[in-house]
């Protein structure tokens, strides 16, 4: 089992070098995301997640770990809800069993899954909050975390996901990435106090919607902004690792996220909300655990152990290039 991790592990890192490219939202948007989250829980729930931070944090990429080790995973990332047609965001059945009656879960698999599995993940974590598994708990609400933040990423929402059909390769990182690991310090990520949400599923089809809708701005303006630079000055290089590696200039970027006008800024901190409120939610209709008494409980190892249920890597669609 160990050398299965390993495996998995030294395939992944070199993947990420090798493709001089970022995963998905990256891994410090994620770990940002659901790292200031937990400042955003009630008292009750607070002391516990503070004390788990790091694994909270640290663990927010292993969905993107699983992507090329479980199968079954990658679908969970994204819906290419242009597949469907125009306006399919607002017809889409919102549950799980119409759209199955629908269209079979196998289509729907071919596709993707993110707001059906968002709500999945959040039944599981009320669960844990039921058993009161500590373990089930931060592991549930880490992957949930990463889950409700991909579903804010508007290229998650269509078939051309990374700019292949409009000739943009790239976008993917470059919006989602890019953007966050060079202005983030600057971003203003107050979102204000959990708030118990109704409908979990329907909310994750709103943000469905959003990112959608987000969509068009994302193409259009940095098509425009293309225009505007010459290759030399659209990308630059830098150091990653052993590499020199070309990645779009710190002039670009900012260009876009000002024609954007903080978009990106915008959907992180969306995305904040939202974990909050969903771990919120999911304790709430889990019975109001009482968190302290979880805290004597031994803290679950920081990898996640599905991880190493992969001996290869799988073939996956790939957001980046």
């Amino acid at each position: 089992m160990k050398r299965a991790g390993r495996v998995v592990g030294l395939f992944l890192c070199s993947w990420m070098v090798a493709f001089h490219s970022f995963a998905p939202w990256g891994f410090y948007a994620h770990k940002k995301i659901n790292q200031l989250a937990v400042f955003s829980l009630p008292i009750e729930m607070l002391p516990f997640y503070k004390e788990n931070i790091q694994f909270i944090t640290e663990n927010a990429v292993n969905p993107d770990k699983r992507r090329y080790a479980v199968e079954g995973e990658a679908e969970k990332h994204y819906l290419d809800a242009d597949i469907y047609g125009d306006s399919a965001v607002y017809t889409l059945p919102r549950y799980w069993q119409d759209a199955v009656a629908l269209y079979g879960e196998d289509s729907l698999r071919a596709y993707g899954i993110a707001p059906w599995n968002v709500e999945r993940v959040k039944s599981q974590l009320t669960y844990a909050f039921l058993d009161k598994n500590p373990s089930a708990i931060l592991r549930l609400s880490a992957d949930l975390g990463h889950y409700i933040g991909d579903i804010n990423v508007p290229l998650h929402t269509t078939e051309n996901y990374n700019g292949q059909l409009t000739d943009q390769v790239g976008i993917h990182g470059f919006w989602e990435s890019r953007i966050p690991e060079l202005l983030a310090e600057d971003f203003d990520f107050f979102v204000g106090k959990a708030e118990y949400i109704k409908n979990t599923q329907l909310a994750a089809w709103d943000a469905i919607i959003a990112s959608h809708e987000a969509l068009d701005s994302v193409l259009i303006f940095e098509k425009e902004l293309n225009r505007q630079f010459t290759q030399d000055k659209k990308y630059s290089f830098e150091q990653r690792g052993n590499l020199n590696v070309r990645v779009y200039s710190k002039e670009y970027t900012m260009a876009y996220n000002q024609m954007l006008h903080g978009q990106v800024e915008r959907q992180m901190k969306k995305s904040i909300r939202m974990v909050a409120n969903f771990w919120f939610t999911a304790w709430v209709d889990g019975g109001q655990p009482d968190l302290n008494e979880l805290l004597l409980q031994p803290l679950p190892m920081l990898l996640d152990e599905e991880v190493l249920e992969g001996t290869a890597p799988i073939p996956s669609r790939s957001h980046d290039h």
